[in-house]
């Protein structure tokens, strides 16, 4: 076929079942809808409508034909769309959500987003509640872990690790554990989750297979004071530990024998088409919010 105007003329009349009603969408007579179908049924070697003087209907070749079509036509106007939108400068109200911790990866890299986007609008909602993205509006959600909803569509942004951590002055008291096993005799500070209840597995082999109890959380930030405050090992991402251990607050513990990483992605509700501002912040998250930094070895504390 040279082009697409008999499938257009085709796929309109057979939508309308009239030739004049899809020319006046096309902008062409009903004449020139007549000719393009008539040349596109020479082409196929088929009818693709039965004509009569009051109607046009189709025959049973011209409905498998037109459902194809309509697809094909259907891809090619959300092709059209897409590049369109990404000619398009990014802006209007973006609604984020991320964990209550997301703050501590977004914040450093947010003046570099505002800068190159300025007409976007960050509305960011900061929680560790189980979000439906699709009943809230949402237009993005920063997530660890897998995906649960087939309504979403999601893009690895980047890995991060998991640490033991303590403060110098609780292990000065308790001592360092050596292997896994020891941690039986230390007060761990464990994680509840907020949807659920659920406490946080550690992940590392040799465990004990029940932890002593020194202290239950479901907010990240209070386990980090407390880790901070010497009431015990804490178990947490790594870019949340991170300032403390450089200021020499905590120490890494059992390094070498943690094996789990952790995954964050971004969220968004499966559609045809992405918005240019959607695009423009997972882009940018994925090229910047989780570039890794190393942290300080262990049992190191940064200099007074």
């Amino acid at each position: 076929m040279d082009s697409f105007s008999g499938l257009e003329s085709f796929v309109r009349a057979a939508d309308l079942l009239s030739f004049a009603a899809a020319g006046r969408q096309l902008g062409i007579s009903a004449s020139a809808v007549g000719k393009n179908v008539a040349r596109l049924e020479a082409q196929l070697g088929l009818r693709l409508f039965h004509r009569t003087t009051r109607q046009v209907r189709l025959t049973a070749e011209g409905a498998m034909f037109h459902e194809r079509c309509r697809r094909i036509l259907d891809d090619l106007d959300d092709a059209r769309t897409m590049m369109q939108d990404a000619a398009a400068t990014p802006r209007g109200r973006l609604r984020v959500s991320l964990p209550t911790i997301g703050y501590r990866f977004l914040l450093p890299v947010l003046p570099d987003f505002k800068a190159r986007y300025p007409e976007i609008e960050l509305d960011l909602d900061f929680n560790d509640r189980l979000v439906d993205v699709i009943a809230e509006n949402v237009d993005v959600a920063i997530r660890s872990g897998d995906l649960a909803d087939s309504r979403l569509v999601a893009r690895r942004l980047g890995p991060f690790d998991f640490v033991l951590v303590a403060s110098p002055a609780y292990l000065a008291r308790h001592g360092v554990p050596q292997v896994p096993a020891d941690l039986a005799r230390h007060a761990c500070l464990r994680y509840k989750f907020v949807t659920g209840g659920r406490i946080e597995d550690w992940d590392l082999p040799g465990l004990p297979t029940q932890l002593p109890p020194g202290l239950l959380s479901n907010n990240m930030e209070a386990m980090l004071g407390a880790a901070v405050a010497g009431l015990g090992i804490a178990y947490m991402a790594d870019f949340l530990a991170r300032d403390a251990l450089c200021r020499g607050e905590l120490q890494r513990v059992l390094a070498s024998h943690l094996v789990r990483q952790g995954q964050f992605s971004a969220l968004w509700p499966s559609s045809r088409q992405l918005s240019p501002k959607v695009r423009a912040f997972v882009d940018f998250a994925s090229e910047r919010m989780f570039k890794q930094d190393h942290l300080p070895a262990q049992g190191t504390q940064a200099a007074a």
